[in-house]
C-alpha cells in the first residue's frame, strides 16, 4: 500500500537499467528494483528522479498523481 516510482519506456540493457536504478536510488535515498524492464524506487520520488535522468541527459515526461 505504499507509494512506488516506476520508471517506463528506457531502452538500455539489463546491466544498465541496473546500474541506472543504483544511481536513483541513491538520488532518492530509498530502496527499489528492476522488474519487466521497469525500474521501480520505494516512494514518492518524481521530481527527484527527473532532475536526476535530466542532468544525466535523458529526456523525462512526468505521468500520474
Amino acid at each position: 500500500g505504499k507509494a512506488v516510482t516506476l520508471d517506463r519506456k528506457v531502452v538500455l540493457s539489463e546491466d544498465e537499467m541496473k546500474e541506472l536504478a543504483k544511481k536513483l536510488k541513491q538520488v532518492c535515498g530509498s530502496g527499489g528494483t528492476v522488474k519487466d524492464d521497469v525500474i521501480e524506487i520505494q516512494g514518492e520520488h518524481r521530481e527527484k528522479i527527473a532532475d536526476a535522468l535530466m542532468k544525466m541527459g535523458y529526456k523525462v515526461k512526468i505521468a500520474g498523481g
